[in-house]
């Protein structure tokens, strides 16, 4: 009795201290000061404790993770907090399980600054020394995760003792079949080409014969085919299929080079030359939108995005400029094929992008200093907002202090219980306004409710002297 005692305190002294080691990330959370609203880092710190929960789904850190991002920008110590949750090590009681669980949702972690990067396991695994090895490696240098889950990229590397869940908490294929490769994407439209094939053969072996024309390689041209006939109707009837046959071979290699033509385009993004001599883009267009409902948002709601497809690929839209900007910079050298004058210009252009700034202006701004002063019209997005708001909040309540116009917005917030799928006993901060809590979640910090006002709000200093103590709504 007495050894199963000191066996059982050693097992929740080892729990303990690892579940410590784990917590390492979260002070470096809370400790952020580059960008969010008084008490956001603080809250956002305090959540990701439940992600490192052994309980907890792999994917939540990811999402967290995002969200240091998405609400404390980029600067160097969100970044590096960001970083540290992703490879952190998620609680783990080696006397219940041999293996850990790892995420194997491909869309996270979205941050494209995030991808790539490993987890750090229990050394009681198997294998632990590896899966460590990669971490320290992926967060000074992260490994390709193009389309790839945080699980898909550890089994690439070689380490694949381990189990997986989906962002719904299905649990998903082991490590070990990860690494055994899954059925290449195109199966399914190869199969259904093969059974089309099979089918064209059964009905007709002229069909069979089109068909096998036609897949074979565009470079060769089809084998002539002699056809004997007797008497001037077949003659014509020849001569009418052999027409037929060569105005489809040429509407095949027509459609061929439009096809090729379209790839091209593609390929090479939405380049157009810059106004300013010199600046030399690449195959790329540098230029930034804000607008509403980008990347399945509601229509109210105003992101930033690049506008070239071959820039913004990989990349989601962020309320926070500084992520695209710093997007589109990275890009030019790695895609665009810029030159080093065109690179320049996007370092000093970023370097004035206020993340605070939150406006079309801001896109504006940066687009005319790169010389695409004409790629965005931030006429056309202010209508949209406008009809977009008027839609959303017909009933716009006016400030009874002259002066203050809050637009199409009541900057109003409330203190309810209930709110979000709570207990009605517990009670919590929310935006009155629909228009204004759109995308924000109830908090029990009024300082985040507080800035989300501010941050909704085109009278946005004006806020903030309100919000500092001075006055009230």
């Amino acid at each position: 009795m007495f050894s199963k005692a000191i066996l059982l305190a050693a097992a929740i002294a080892y729990v303990e201290a690892r579940f410590g080691q784990e917590q390492v990330p979260i002070q470096a959370i809370s400790q952020v000061t580059s960008g969010g609203g008084p008490g956001v880092a603080a809250t956002i710190a305090g959540g990701a404790i439940s992600t490192l929960l052994a309980a907890a789904n792999p994917c939540a850190k990811l999402q967290t993770a995002d969200s240091i991002i998405d609400q404390l920008g980029t600067g160097a110590d969100a970044v590096a907090a960001a970083i540290g949750l992703v490879a952190a090590e998620q609680n783990f009681n080696p006397f219940v399980t041999d293996k850990p669980t790892f995420c194997n949702d491909a869309s996270l972690p979205k941050t494209e600054a995030l991808r790539g990067i490993t987890p750090l396991v229990d050394p009681a695994v198997t294998g632990a020394d590896k899966a460590n090895a990669l971490s320290a490696t992926s967060q000074k240098t992260p490994f390709d995760a193009t389309g790839l889950s945080v699980a898909q990229v550890l089994a690439a590397q070689g380490f694949t003792n381990f189990d997986t869940k989906g962002l719904d908490g299905a649990a998903g294929p082991t490590g070990e079949e990860l690494a055994g490769g899954a059925a290449p994407v195109n199966n399914g439209a190869a199969d259904s080409s093969s059974a089309a094939d099979a089918g064209a053969t059964a009905s007709s072996s002229a069909a069979a014969e089109t068909t096998s024309a036609a897949a074979g390689d565009a470079a060769q041209c089809p084998t002539p085919v002699t056809v004997t006939v007797t008497g001037t109707a077949s003659a014509s009837a020849s001569a009418s299929a052999s027409a037929t046959a060569t105005a489809a071979a040429g509407d095949a290699t027509q459609n061929n080079a439009d096809s090729g033509a379209a790839t091209g385009d593609a390929s090479t993004g939405g380049a157009t030359a810059s106004t300013i001599a010199g600046l030399d883009f690449g195959k790329c267009s540098p230029a930034i939108k804000f607008e509403g409902g980008l990347g399945g948002r509601p229509a109210t709601e105003f992101t930033f995005q690049a506008i070239d497809p071959l820039v913004s690929k990989g990349q989601q839209e962020a309320l926070n400029p500084a992520i695209i900007v710093n997007r589109v910079c990275d890009q030019l050298t790695n895609v665009c094929e810029a030159n080093q004058a065109a690179k320049d210009a996007c370092l000093a252009a970023k370097a004035k992008v206020d993340p605070a700034q939150k406006n079309a202006q801001t896109a504006v701004d940066f687009n005319t200093a790169l010389g695409f002063a004409d790629a965005f019209d931030p006429a056309t997005t202010q209508a949209a907002a406008d009809t977009a708001a008027a839609n959303a909040n017909p009933n716009v309540q006016k400030s009874t202090i002259a002066g203050l116009d809050f637009g199409n917005c009541v900057p109003t917030m409330k203190f309810v219980g209930g709110l979000g799928g709570r207990p009605a006993t517990e009670f919590t901060f929310q935006a009155i306004d629909p228009l204004v809590a759109t995308g924000q979640q109830e908090a029990l910090n009024p300082a985040i409710i507080v800035n989300r006002i501010c941050d909704q709000l085109s009278e946005l200093l004006l806020c903030l002297y309100v919000a500092s103590g001075h006055s009230r709504f």
